[in-house]
């Protein structure tokens, strides 16, 4: 049985990470040997915390579930905060791809990432290079001198990479390619694992980041506006 400061951790740590409204019966199944009676009152001490006025935050019920909400005393704040911001940072399904090709073979050359994604990339290169996830890092020492290309530290930023070896599996880019993007996504378009190819070490400070999209593209968050691919 888990003490009373780590399961009232806990459950604000669910509801935190929840998309939508989480009920007690799915924090129960998730704090599997825990009783009702206890969590349902390190539940509602949990509400009560977060009521007091030192938190902009509540834990509120919505919608037979609990969810975090701001307050509606400070909403107007927020709301001049918010159209403060600039719009998310969008990648099409070719940039992202690409993007993929670059972060597991880095560095690259543009000759290459044609071969592995089998078209011209170099408009896409342009744009992610104008979106600064991408930066050249030399050129190769074989005929012509081709330009390599590197993730950059606004890229590590953007995932919340502490640096490249982080990289998830391919298996698990697959995955979060296919949520984002749909079933067209194959592992055979990102090239080959961190594993099977080295990658340049670049530290960058690690920043929380989701990624989600939808129609076709991916929504990263950014602090620069969004352009057209």
């Amino acid at each position: 049985m888990l003490n009373d400061e780590t399961l009232k951790a806990l459950i604000e740590a669910i509801i935190y990470v929840a998309p939508e409204p989480v009920s007690l019966e799915a924090i129960l199944k998730t704090l599997e040997g825990e009783e009702r009676g206890r969590v349902k009152a390190k539940l509602e001490e949990l509400m009560a915390d977060f009521q007091q006025a030192q938190h902009g935050i509540q834990v509120r019920q919505v919608a037979a579930g609990y969810k975090f909400s701001s307050k509606p005393e400070h909403h107007e704040v927020l709301r001049k905060f918010v159209k403060s911001l600039k719009p998310p940072m969008r990648l099409s399904k070719p940039a992202l791809e690409t993007l993929a090709v670059i972060a597991y073979r880095q560095p690259v050359t543009l000759p290459e990432i044609d071969e592995i994604r089998g078209v011209d990339c170099g408009g896409v290169i342009h744009t992610l290079m104008e979106k600064k996830l991408v930066v050249t890092a030399g050129r190769k020492n074989v005929v012509g001198r081709p330009i390599l290309y590197r993730t950059s530290r606004d890229f590590l930023v953007h995932f919340g990479l502490k640096e490249v070896s982080e990289l998830p599996s391919l298996k698990e880019f697959e995955e979060l390619a296919k949520r984002a993007l749909g079933s067209e996504w194959t592992a055979t378009e990102a090239g080959p694992s961190p594993q099977e190819t080295p990658v340049a070490s670049d530290k960058a400070e690690e920043t929380p980041v989701s990624a989600t999209g939808e129609a076709g593209e991916t929504t990263i968050p950014s602090t620069r506006p969004a352009e057209e691919e």
